[in-house]
């Protein structure tokens, strides 16, 4: 099928012309010749299909619950929003709860359902974590790095895990990375850790950072602390929640001068997120959403209830350019789960994910596969 007359984000700039889908891939990209049988886009805007590396849910469905039916409803909201690709994340809970929720992620992947986004991966959030810095993170099974258990999760997930999460200071925390590095994306996140300590795991093979500004300490001129050692490292990646609750505006512009063409976009969805006001459960504790904000009952913020789309669209608002901001919610994430040879852009080859739009980013519609899956919604 022919798509004619479209403005096309390829290699970071919007381009007009064509393109073709062939047994659900991306071919012709860019051919400027119309065709009779094609579909007219009007000169619609298409981008590609977003990528979540870190989501935990959304829909009252949370991806711990290792419940199948919650995760497909979960990849359902996510394509209908433009996700068509993600990798559900995990919280800090006993590894059999692990272990469960991961051998579900095997099923959906291998499954596919029709109208669902593609789970791409799983993001593992835990155990490894700092109490001081837990966050939303639930204290009672936090552990030191363990390599062994996280081998066994690492085979009943299939080889799905694509992000490990951290906390430097722990512990056996530099050993760990150096032999996860091997399997995964290792990050680092709801750390206590200086910069020295940061800098060890990094120079270990530690490549990303989780939900930057979050659950660490903030950078200051004397103590550059985890967020100083990312940003000199060319080959490390920062996550960013752009809900508009997590992150001032001005630190979101800044975030992205501090690690150019490194930032991806996250949503850090909950299960609250698309439900409204209400009390949720995260990890084992009660979250409470009030006016499109999550937080315990200590009043400590948890994740988002925002999507991705909708954080793309923040972005832009709070001053970033559009093709930045579009390339940190696809191709980006992509790259850091290792799947950018399959998703993340639009090219010859590629899977068709893609998402007809506006200028302004308005959804249209979104299509999988080169089948469309839902209006605007």
């Amino acid at each position: 099928m022919y798509y004619d007359h479209a403005c096309i984000f390829v290699d970071g700039h919007f381009r007009q012309g064509s393109f073709s889908v062939e047994n659900g891939r991306f071919t012709h990209v860019l051919d400027s010749a119309p065709h009779e049988d094609g579909v007219d886009l009007n000169g619609a805007y298409v981008i590609p299909g977003l990528v979540d590396i870190h989501t935990h849910g959304n829909s009252g469905a949370d991806f711990s619950d290792g419940d199948y039916a919650g995760l497909v409803k979960m990849a359902g909201y996510l394509a209908r929003q433009g996700v068509t690709s993600f990798a559900p994340t995990s919280m800090t809970l006993p590894y059999k709860v692990l272990e469960t929720a991961f051998r579900t992620a095997v099923r959906l992947h291998r499954e596919q359902p029709a109208g669902c986004a593609r789970l791409m991966g799983i993001n593992m959030e835990g155990p490894f974590f700092s109490e001081k810095k837990k966050g939303a993170q639930n204290a009672a099974y936090l552990r030191l790095p363990d390599y062994d258990a996280f081998c066994r999760l690492y085979q009943a997930a299939e080889g799905l895990i694509r992000i490990v999460d951290i906390a430097p200071e722990l512990k056996g925390a530099a050993d760990f990375t150096r032999r996860a590095a091997k399997m995964c994306t290792v990050s680092v996140a709801h750390t206590d850790a200086d910069y020295a300590q940061a800098c060890a795991v990094f120079d270990a093979g530690a490549t990303h950072l989780t939900h930057l500004y979050n659950a660490m300490p903030s950078i200051h001129h004397r103590k550059p602390g985890p967020i100083g050692a990312a940003a000199e490292r060319d080959n490390v990646a920062a996550e960013l929640i752009c809900d508009g609750q997590h992150i001032h505006p001005s630190a979101v512009r800044m975030a992205f001068k501090l690690f150019p063409g490194r930032i991806c976009l996250i949503s850090d969805a909950l299960r609250c997120c698309g439900m409204p006001d209400g009390t949720y459960l995260l990890g084992g504790q009660e979250t409470f959403l009030r006016e499109g904000v999550a937080r315990l009952a200590d009043g400590t913020i948890a994740g988002s209830a925002a999507n991705l789309y909708q954080c793309l669209c923040n972005a832009t608002d709070f001053g970033i350019p559009r093709e930045e901001a579009i390339l940190s919610a696809t191709l980006h994430p992509a790259r850091e789960i290792g799947r950018e040879d399959e998703i993340g852009s639009i090219a010859n080859g590629r899977l068709a994910d893609f998402v007809v739009c506006t200028a302004a980013l308005q959804r249209r519609a979104v299509y999988i596969g080169g089948q469309r899956i839902a209006e605007d919604a």
